[in-house]
């Protein structure tokens, strides 16, 4: 054999046993590995022993054989392993964070507190994020927050490491120290206003939370008032909590420093509108028709605020008809000055509405609907609610094969759309009037998938009326009864259909329905004005154990007549506190405890 097969055949031979040697050290990781996960700490022990001096396997035996060793309480071993590994890779910061581990794990907590201060005192600038990072890895979070805020001292730099700081306290929910964290961070860079509101959201839920975040944010426009993100922060928080005068208040101050155009005041009127704080809608509104009339907001503010008016008019009872008319001025003013075109369809169709449900002059609502509909360029959108309002006017006229009509081509003209779903939703109640149920069901087996979830919960409501009052009974007749009354009620025949619920009281003694039929009662009877005989009525659901479904419904309504409509604050506290006790699951918790705390006199300024 000559020198290069010899060669040739001496690699082969040595390729052969590193390859074998290789594999025999995987099987034995994996089966160290396997005994750890049971518990068989010694034989994992022994495995991991004899593999830790491979280098090219250190790192991942590491951290399993320091496992076993604290498993089996062998601290001095652990110790003397951990003490090695530092000395051997002085650069890997995180292996020194484990022999304050060590010491933990032995007890002497002490020892491994002052190890721990000690690695922080002596912590270098390019090593703060390691040792930060490998403190949280274990969970030593407290640590943690002490190395980014000596990195913070070393720099010189108050906002150095503020991010990992927010998101340190985000994990551990410490909002009082989270708090003056974001928002120094939003005072520097006002970019950050966006990131700093997710986290904040994302946070503080509980009240003393945002209590502390409001006070804090108080003291800060204060101290800074050109700091105008922290303004936003502000009324942003004002918005959550659905506290649109502060926040109204706060958003003009901005304006007239930044004079912005009212884009904000314009945002914050709307939301208010939806969440039916007319109050600050109107004044929010009113604050961008007389600060820009020049401005890109004007005829938009101008129509809102009249939409405003009228939201208001028809949820104060009993509505005044003389506010009614001086509603439709404002509108007719409006169309006046803009002419009516597409950018007055909006208004015709709320002036129709006004005509044909308060004034009952249903022949000069259609006319403006027609107008409405015809005219050149409108918006298709608003072409469709002008179809809609349509449909219901020739209910009102006892005509509903044209209100289905209707219905229907906005249905196929807006598929999978908002406007679609609300045709489709008054198809069903259309149907539901008429006793069609299982038509009525087909509609809302649909529209319980929409994606706007104030229509689906419509559909779900009615549907689930429908299904619990038909399901267990073969007879639909008092449903149809029912729903035949609630047909008169949409129709404003509200003495007609009174007389027929209490008709059905005695003639249905204690059928499914009584909750839903004194419920029915007490709106109309608060439609009428005649507050305590509503109340009467909510009580007799509040009261009977067997009427849950629409318990917090009766008992919210209760509270919000005797604050709105009979000025007694007391009783309406009382009965705002009994919901939030009794029904913490309700939807009008949030808005409950609002108004509790507004009637409370909580001043969270001061």
């Amino acid at each position: 054999m000559n020198m290069f097969k010899r060669a040739t055949y001496l690699i082969l031979v040595l390729l052969v046993l590193v390859v074998s040697t290789g594999m025999a050290q995987t099987q034995d990781l994996q089966l160290a590995r396997e005994y750890l996960s049971k518990g068989d700490y010694t034989k994992a022990e022994a495995i991991y022993s004899k593999l830790i001096d491979d280098q090219r396997l250190f790192h991942v035996v590491y951290p399993d054989y320091l496992k076993t060793l604290l498993a089996q309480q062998n601290y001095k071993e652990a110790e003397k392993l951990v003490k090695k590994t530092t000395k051997r890779f002085p650069d890997v910061v995180a292996y020194s964070i484990d022999l304050g581990t060590v010491y933990h794990a032995s007890g002497d907590k002490a020892s491994a507190e002052k190890y721990y201060e000690k690695l922080i005192e002596q912590v270098q600038p390019k090593d703060v994020f390691a040792v930060s990072n490998a403190f949280i890895q274990h969970e030593l979070y407290d640590f943690a927050e002490k190395t980014y805020l000596r990195g913070r001292t070393k720099s010189s730099n108050p906002q150095e490491y503020n991010r990992q700081l927010i998101a340190l306290y985000t994990y551990t929910r410490k909002s009082e120290k989270l708090i003056p964290e974001a928002i120094n961070l939003v005072q520097e860079e006002e970019k950050e206003l966006g990131y700093v509101r997710n986290m904040l959201q994302n946070s503080l839920r509980e009240e003393k939370d945002l209590d502390m975040l409001e006070k804090e944010l108080i003291v800060r426009v204060q101290q800074h008032p050109d700091k105008i993100a922290i303004n936003e922060l502000l009324i942003w928080l004002y918005t959550q909590r659905k506290d649109f005068y502060s926040a109204l208040i706060q958003a003009r101050s901005v304006d007239k420093r930044v004079r912005s155009g009212g884009a904000r005041v314009m945002e914050l009127g709307t939301i208010s509108a939806k969440n039916k704080n007319y109050e600050g809608a109107i004044e929010a509104f009113e604050y961008v028709v007389s600060e820009y009339p020049e401005g890109p907001y004007y005829l938009v503010a101008r129509h809102r605020l009249i939409n405003a008016r009228e939201e208001q008019v028809q949820n104060t009872f009993p509505v005044d008809k003389e506010k009614i008319r001086a509603l439709i001025a404002d509108y007719e003013t409006l169309t006046t000055e803009v002419g009516k075109n597409a950018q007055t369809v909006e208004a015709l169709q709320h002036m129709a509405g006004l005509y044909a449900f308060y004034l009952d002059e249903k022949d000069k609502a259609i006319d403006l609907l027609q107008e409405a509909i015809n005219v050149p360029r409108a918006n298709a959108d608003l072409v469709a609610e002008c179809k809609l309002t349509l449909g219901d006017i020739y209910l009102l006229k006892e005509e509903p094969w044209e209100s289905t009509l209707l219905y229907s081509q906005v249905e196929k003209s807006h598929k999978e759309t908002h406007i679609g779903h609300d045709a489709k939703l008054r198809n069903a109640r259309l149907n539901y009037y008429k006793g069609d149920f299982e038509l009525a069901q087909a509609h809302l087996d649909i529209l319980k998938l929409a994606t706007s979830r104030e229509i689906a919960n419509d559909a779900m409501d009615l549907s689930l009326l429908i299904t619990d009052n038909t399901g267990l009974d073969t007879s639909t007749t008092a449903m149809a009864e029912f729903a035949a009354l609630e047909l008169l009620v949409f129709q404003n025949k509200m003495q007609e259909a009174l007389t027929g619920l209490d008709a059905m009281l005695k003639k249905y003694p204690g059928h499914s329905l009584t909750d839903e039929i004194y419920y029915q009662k007490a709106n109309l009877l608060e439609r009428k004005g005649d507050f305590r005989e509503a109340i009467t009525n909510l009580e007799k659901i509040v009261s009977n154990p067997q009427f849950d479904i629409l318990s917090d419904d009766a008992l919210y309504r209760m509270a919000f007549i005797y604050e709105e409509s009979l000025d007694d604050k007391e009783k309406a506290m009382q009965l705002y506190n009994d919901l939030l006790v009794k029904h913490q699951g309700s939807i009008y918790v949030a808005d409950a405890r609002k108004r509790f705390r507004k009637l409370r006199g909580d001043s969270l300024a001061n």
